[in-house]
């Protein structure tokens, strides 16, 4: 096929966007990081806003993995990518797109007043921080060495709470023996807190002890399910710290009613973030 002659009108990065994690904890040939770190960020074309808009791709993620590929062409496989950076893409995305202008609602939860305002999305990117997965945990002879879920292990691990959640609700419902329904209310609670297990042991790299480096995933979950009480909860803090340096702050807000000062949760709802508000 002859050069298209048209290719000089193709959309062109509207952004240049350094990624939280600097480039590490990607899988090799995952990220393609230019030498100043900055990765280019091209707006969404016609067929990704379809994209986006389909309910069972945004359910199952390959819409998300669809419009990243796109528009961040040095990621070849958002599947992989850490979520250190998954939040940060998608804002620089929504900016590269429509702009740094965002229109949001807020209720003052004092006195219920309603306001409307214009988020600046250039401040949300300055806000998402680097965080440092390199710094291992010592817990008497253990040392271990953790990493961010990628966005598959999100995906996997939202979409089981989810089922599960759905399960709940519909047994709690059910015109059946209250026995019966205890028995399967208890085998609901039990797949959750397996599914909150599985997610914390993959956030683990490896464990030493004196004699032995253990990285078989298996052989690290048989250890949570099987250590003190007292150690797990020091992983879990870990892990839970860890992931909380890389979510969206909440935005501090004042009512323009009552001057009551409070937070607004900020999070990147699927439905409406890829939508343009003009």
């Amino acid at each position: 096929m002859s050069k298209n002659p048209l290719q000089k009108f193709f959309r062109q990065p509207a952004i240049y966007f350094p990624l939280p994690s600097k480039g590490q904890n990607y899988a090799p040939g995952v990220l393609d990081l230019p030498a100043n770190g900055e990765v280019p960020i091209y707006p969404m074309t016609a067929m990704d806003e379809i994209t986006y808009r389909t309910p069972d791709a945004l359910f199952n993620g390959e819409a998300v993995v669809s419009v990243i590929q796109s528009c961040v062409p040095n990621i070849s496989n958002a599947w992989l990518m850490p979520s250190t950076d998954f939040d940060a893409v998608l804002v620089a995305i929504r900016v590269a797109s429509y702009g740094h202008a965002m229109d949001m609602d807020t209720t003052c939860p004092k006195c219920g007043t309603e306001q409307s305002f214009a988020l600046d999305l250039r401040k949300i990117l300055d806000s998402f921080q680097s965080v440092d997965y390199s710094e291992p945990v010592v817990i008497g002879d253990l040392t271990l060495h953790f990493r961010p879920l990628n966005y598959q292990e999100m995906t996997q691990n939202s979409q089981l709470q989810f089922e599960q959640q759905k399960t709940m609700q519909a047994v709690t419902q059910v015109d059946v023996p209250e026995e019966e329904k205890l028995a399967r209310i208890n085998d609901m609670m039990r797949r959750m807190v397996d599914a909150t297990m599985q997610a914390i042991g993959r956030s683990i790299i490896e464990i030493r002890t004196a004699d032995a480096i253990v990285t078989e995933q298996a052989h690290i979950q048989e250890f949570l399910v099987n250590c003190d009480r007292r150690v797990f909860n020091q992983i879990k803090d870990r892990v839970l710290a860890l992931k909380e340096k890389s979510e969206l702050k909440p935005l501090p807000m004042t009512c323009q009613n009552c001057s009551h000062k409070y937070e607004q949760l900020f999070t990147l709802d699927q439905a409406n973030f890829f939508v343009s508000d003009s």
